[in-house]
């Protein structure tokens, strides 16, 4: 067989421009068409057109021609060729070889060349379709059709069909499983519950940022992998700058910052006031909400400060009543006895409380002896 590239223009997809590449596969007695369309000519489109070209066949020939293509061609001294790792791999699998034609000398695969321009004019030329996928659809009946149904150059008696039904009986066996096609890519998640793969964002677990993930991508189908595990598979989307979401991992998340809030709460208040601790602990074995109890102290130590909502948790404690509102009580009792005046809590910004935030100042002997002890001359 014969294969080659063909360039077919640009779709546009979204705010996405793509190449529009048509994979071209010739048997050579018969000449027979594979043709498949896909969204540029990288590796793996290059694999899928090769697996999709057999498949359809229903056998390997003995020897594949290509010119000089990066997907199988590296490097080349003369005679001498380095292959693509990736096609030598596919051609040890169906058992074919891969033979790249001499350099500048494309009439060595006139077949394929010819069945490009074939296509173009016969097929392509003002085909109106909505999609790759319906391309495709029409190209195989196309195949079938059309293109089947001229005259066999070697035995002009003779159909493409009914020459390659000849030829299919000298195809190699086909293995009993297919070449593996799919895009394998490591990424890197941020601090954001997405990655970026093929010019969109597709969503993960928040449980998953911050890691190296594995994305495994067919031509429909994207999946997420941490280590082994599948934690994400999306519909592939050919579009650019999309955020392609799950929405249980945007309601998780939600879930989780709110959760995170109420902790970062519990922490400042019993930061503040470590006797707190137990009150709250007895408060919800008691079956009182947590989330309201440290709301309604948190406001109680914004109101009264910190040695006046330590005294009064004390007094609550004492009197066996871990209720924020024994702890009021306590404190409008001990502002009466000292005869002082209603608190009048200002509620402020967040960012305007962080700059009230007590800072522990640290020794300087570290820098003494980090300057070796010596004394500063200027």
């Amino acid at each position: 067989m014969q294969v080659d590239w063909g360039h077919f223009g640009h779709l546009e997809i979204g705010r996405a421009r793509r190449p529009l590449m048509g994979f071209v596969a010739v048997l050579s007695w018969s000449r027979q068409i594979f043709l498949r369309f896909y969204l540029g000519a990288y590796m793996e489109n290059f694999l899928r057109g090769h697996v999709g070209a057999l498949t359809a066949w229903g056998g390997c020939p003995r020897v594949a021609l290509y010119d000089n293509l990066k997907s199988a061609v590296l490097e080349r001294q003369g005679s001498v060729i380095r292959f693509h790792p990736t096609l030598l791999a596919l051609s040890g699998h169906y058992r074919f070889e891969p033979r790249p034609v001499a350099v500048a000398r494309g009439n060595e695969k006139g077949r394929v060349e010819r069945a490009v321009r074939f296509i173009r004019d016969a097929f392509f030329a003002g085909r109106r379709f909505t999609d790759v996928d319906d391309l495709n659809a029409q190209a195989d009946a196309w195949v079938i059709g059309p293109a089947g149904e001229r005259r066999c150059p070697e035995d002009e008696a003779l159909t493409v069909h009914e020459a390659f039904e000849q030829e299919r009986t000298r195809l190699l066996t086909l293995p009993g499983n297919a070449f593996p096609t799919d895009e394998v890519k490591a990424v890197c998640a941020g601090k954001t519950p997405y990655v970026r793969f093929d010019l969109n964002d597709y969503s993960i677990p928040h449980t998953c940022v911050a890691r190296t993930l594995s994305v495994v991508a067919s031509l429909d189908q994207v999946r997420i992998l941490d280590g082994q595990t599948v934690v994400a598979t999306h519909r592939r989307s050919y579009d650019r700058r999309q955020q392609i979401e799950i929405p249980e991992h945007i309601a998780t998340l939600v879930a989780h910052k709110h959760q995170a809030a109420a902790h970062r709460g519990t922490d400042h208040l019993v930061q503040a006031v470590p006797t707190s601790r137990e009150l709250l602990t007895q408060a919800v074995e008691r079956g009182e909400p947590l989330g309201r109890t440290v709301r309604a102290l948190t406001e109680l130590l914004e109101a009264y400060g910190v040695a006046e909502l330590t005294a009064a948790i004390a007094d609550a404690l004492g009197r066996g009543v871990p209720h924020p509102n024994a702890v009021r009580l306590a404190l409008e009792k001990r502002r009466q006895a000292k005869a002082a005046p209603p608190p009048l809590a200002v509620p402020l910004p967040e960012h305007v409380k962080r700059r009230d935030v007590r800072v522990r100042p640290h020794r300087l002997d570290d820098y003494d002896q980090l300057m070796g002890g010596s004394p500063d001359d200027e």
